[in-house]
């Protein structure tokens, strides 16, 4: 059976705190009292954690759970208008981008999708890293993969691994490796890029104006948030 919404968000809120604080699993999982297999599968979103096991795993990181009720898709607004108050700088830093891209200098790659909208102002959510790759280099891409313990989303199952990692195999071009989450788009040309430059750091992204015409989802994100602007300002 697919997880549920409330599942997978609370998989993504421990994940994203184990990431922040530098943590494997496995040393989560000894603070916490539980298996390093029951911390991945809750993390995956494959498991529903207990309220006595997800409180042993969020006060292991010093924090705890707040529940409430909201319209749906009211997250959302209140993340992008959350974001828009912090410094863009804050928020770039805080996604650990270099240290992921660090690791893949023999991949030519360029950022595209919500991780180039951020890195231009746009304040948007960002899950994971996402890059534009050329078919030409999916087995550089693959062969790093494999190094860096790649697993690849497997929709059916809502879960990471258990089936090809190569791109040219079926599924969505999503992996989880030992570094953070990748997510690509595989074309046969990189697209056109703009350099922006944060801190010591100059990227190579896909303009915004461009974002909206080829990626779906961060040009649906784009347009909430300008609906917002204007609605805000007028």
């Amino acid at each position: 059976m697919p997880p549920t919404r409330l599942v997978t968000l609370l998989g993504k809120a421990v994940r994203q705190q184990r990431h922040l604080r530098e943590m494997t699993q496995g040393q989560l999982a000894e603070a916490a009292g539980l298996s390093q297999a029951a911390v991945a599968r809750i993390e995956n979103g494959d498991r529903a954690p207990s309220i006595a096991a997800l409180e042993a795993l969020l006060a292991a990181m010093d924090v705890q759970l707040v529940v409430g009720v909201e319209p749906l898709d009211a997250h959302l607004d209140a993340r992008i208008d959350e974001l828009a108050a912090r410094p863009i700088g804050d928020r770039v830093s805080e996604l650990g981008l270099d240290r992921l891209l660090d690791r893949l200098p023999d991949l030519p790659q360029v950022i595209t999708g919500s991780t180039a909208a951020l890195l231009q102002g746009a304040p948007v959510p960002v899950d994971a890293l996402q890059i534009a790759v050329r078919w030409q280099d999916s087995t550089v891409f693959s062969r790093w993969l494999d190094k860096n313990l790649g697993q690849r989303w497997d929709a059916r199952w809502g879960v990471f691994g258990g089936i090809w990692l190569e791109p040219e195999e079926p599924g969505e071009h999503r992996w989880l490796t030992r570094h953070g989450e990748i997510r690509a788009v595989m074309c046969d040309e990189l697209p056109e890029t703009i350099e922006v430059r944060h801190g010591d750091r100059t990227y190579r992204v896909v303009p915004l104006v461009e974002l909206e015409l080829i990626e779906p989802h961060a040009g649906e994100l784009l347009r909430r948030y300008r609906d917002r602007r204007l609605a805000s300002d007028g």
